[in-house]
């Protein structure tokens, strides 16, 4: 590390996010590293004739955002190359946005979709005929927002060969007319598979075209480290290989590979020579397995304790426990940091069962596994991950009662009781776990980093003040201990913690400047402030137009 600073930045508000929640007025950097962490005064003696010094005028600066669990490679594409759907607040709209691709695309043999939110015909989903109306002879395969439901028409049900006395895979369902029994449109979990396996993926120029559009709305956000679950071998994965050696990754990704719940244990050494691959690059990692225990509440898939309060079912169990077990034992003993999806309260139970059972098989490591969303949890299950030293990553972008979603499908479904007890972020922070917040994009569009953290603060949708609509508020979250989860924990949960996540001597320049001290203004403003500045490994990969008009200079410090 040189003996000169390159950059200083000074009179700044600086949070360090260090192990002592330390504050700074100065930072210099150099070669992309840190430098420097203090005073202004002593920041002067790392100054020379061709350092650049950056008067902050009291800004706060922040260590990079970490988002622990973002479909990069999948959402980029989606957003580019799909039918959009997330505007549309019913079946009849999402129908008309389908047709009117067709209109412009004559002669598309497949329309893939993406984004109807699942208040669109909530209980059965929605059905074939709307879809069947407008495309009667090309297949129609639309996502729901959360990817665990498909929405299709006829033609798309005859190519799979479903009818009405297809059985539901396991794992999986198909909806069915509760009069006549014959498939309705809506395809859950494992079912979709069915008719998602003869579409072809996009190709390795779309992802590439996908993940470098990301970087730039990322990068605005100030996110600098992400974790992207749900790896397949191929064109995505190419696609992130080539980037890195072309240059264009202006992100930190840690990917975790897909674990398929039909292979079981047969596919872990394939995994493992999947892992070798990717395992030496500086900003393109698959070093961790990612594995779907259950499904959402939205579609009646969580696997829960006790029975939906709508239908007789306690939701889909999407692996064998005992093949998950072994499976997780595994992966384990492979040294491969297991990230499970667990929105049940019973699933998360079983999730902890099989970490269980692996650590007491395998040699013990610095493992950090993760269970992500945690929507339901027992309480004792807590403890359990605590004693585990599991990292939870929630999403704090949905800590609110929406109304399209809380009053319509989340209380119906669970009862009063169990819908206000979702997501107990502060419970998990007290009995002392990691916790590592994530957005979940695409399911979360809006994914910028100072909305979850307003919303972990607040439990109240952005924009709404009525004490009523206050999600759970026993589980509101501090300030401090939400920017950890975006910065410190995020980087913990990827173990990349050496490297970056606080701002100290010796790390990444991982930076960003915000126009407002967010620790001085009303926690419901806390989204409206702006990123000025956003440093990667010291590159200023983004700066706001209002930023840089006479704060660089070469004078003093």
């Amino acid at each position: 590390m040189n003996t000169y600073a390159d950059t200083i930045f000074y009179n700044g508000n600086i949070y360090t996010v260090d192990k002592n929640r330390s504050w700074a007025e100065a930072v210099a950097i150099s070669n992309g590293n840190i430098l420097f962490v203090g005073s202004n005064e002593k920041a002067q003696s790392y100054k020379s004739a061709w350092t650049k010094t950056i008067d902050l005028k009291g800004k706060l600066v922040l260590p990079g955002f970490v988002d622990s669990h973002a479909h990069v490679s999948m959402g980029g594409a989606e957003a580019l190359f799909t039918v959009k759907l997330n505007h549309c607040r019913s079946q009849q709209e999402a129908a008309d946005a389908v047709k009117k691709y067709l209109d412009d695309t004559p002669g598309a043999e497949v329309v893939i979709g993406v984004g109807w939110g699942n208040a669109i015909g909530a209980g059965g989903g929605p059905r074939k005929e709307w879809l069947d109306e407008i495309a009667p002879h090309v297949p129609v395969c639309l996502y729901s927002e959360d990817h665990h439901s498909l929405w299709v028409n006829s033609k798309a049900l005859e190519l799979a060969g479903i009818r009405k006395e297809s059985a539901n895979p396991k794992g999986g369902v198909i909806e069915r007319d509760r009069v006549t029994g014959e498939p309705s449109g809506t395809l859950r979990e494992s079912a979709m598979n069915l008719v998602t396996k003869n579409i072809p993926d996009y190709t390795v120029e779309q992802y590439k075209d996908g993940i470098v559009a990301y970087q730039k709305r990322a990068a605005a956000c100030g996110i600098t480290s992400v974790h992207e679950p749900f790896m397949r071998n191929g064109n995505a994965i190419r696609a992130y290989s080539e980037l890195e050696k072309e240059g264009k990754l202006t992100i930190r990704y840690r990917n975790s590979l897909f674990v398929d719940p039909h292979l079981g244990i047969d596919q872990v050494d394939e995994l493992v020579a999947e892992r070798k691959k990717h395992c030496h690059g500086s900003y393109f990692q698959t070093n961790s397995a990612k594995i779907f225990i259950d499904g959402v509440v939205e579609g009646a898939t969580a696997y829960l304790e006790e029975p939906y309060e709508h239908i007789d079912s306690r939701g889909e169990l999407i692996w064998e426990p005992e093949v998950y077990k072994e499976t997780a034992a595994k992966l384990h003993k492979e040294r491969f940091t297991i990230h499970i999806h667990s929105i049940g309260d019973a699933s998360t139970r079983i999730a902890l069962d099989g970490l269980a059972y692996a650590e007491a098989q395998g040699e013990p490591f610095d493992a950090r596994h993760a269970i992500t969303h945690l929507q339901l949890v027992n309480r004792e299950d807590i403890a359990r991950m605590k004693k585990l030293n599991i990292v939870a990553v929630p999403n704090p972008y949905w800590f609110m009662k929406e109304p399209s979603y809380y009053f319509e499908i989340e209380e119906p479904y669970l009862g009063k009781e169990r819908a206000e007890s979702q997501y107990p972020m502060k419970s998990l922070i007290n009995a002392g776990l990691i916790a590592a917040s994530a957005s979940d994009y695409p399911v979360t569009l809006n994914f910028h980093p100072l909305n979850g953290i307003q919303l972990g603060v607040t439990r109240i949708e952005i924009g709404k003040s009525d004490e009523r609509l206050i999600h759970n508020p026993a589980e509101r979250t501090s300030l401090a201990h939400m920017i950890a989860s975006f910065t410190i924990n995020g980087a913990y949960s990827l173990k990349l913690d050496h490297l970056t996540g606080s701002i100290e001597k010796g790390k990444k320049a991982d930076l960003i400047v915000l126009d407002q001290n967010i620790f001085e203004i009303p926690e419901s403003n806390i989204h409206q402030a702006k990123v000025l500045l956003t440093l990667f490994e010291g590159k200023e990969v983004f700066r706001h137009q209002e930023f840089y008009n006479d704060e660089v200079t070469k004078g003093e410090v």
